[in-house]
């Protein structure tokens, strides 16, 4: 596997992952209040824990693509 396979592989994944992403922060913005009555029937959380969860999911998630992905490849491209 070469170089570019891999770069290319990591800029695609990273796109992937921040669209995923996006979706995540729409769903948590535009029908929020839906969104936690369905979680609330589930399990026991206050609007304030379903916040923090969320924010912090979201937080973690960009984190890991900058990590895991964006890194990788910029480090990639300024070696080749």
């Amino acid at each position: 596997m070469s170089i570019e396979v891999v770069r290319s592989a990591l800029l695609w994944c990273t796109f992937l992952n921040y669209a995923l992403l996006l979706v995540w922060l729409l769903l948590y913005m535009l029908p929020h209040n839906w969104l936690y009555r369905l979680w609330a029937k589930w399990f026991r959380l206050t609007l304030e824990q379903f916040d923090a969860i969320n924010f912090t999911g979201i937080v973690l998630y960009k984190a890991g693509i900058l990590l895991l992905n964006l890194v990788p490849y910029v480090a990639l491209r300024i070696v080749g």
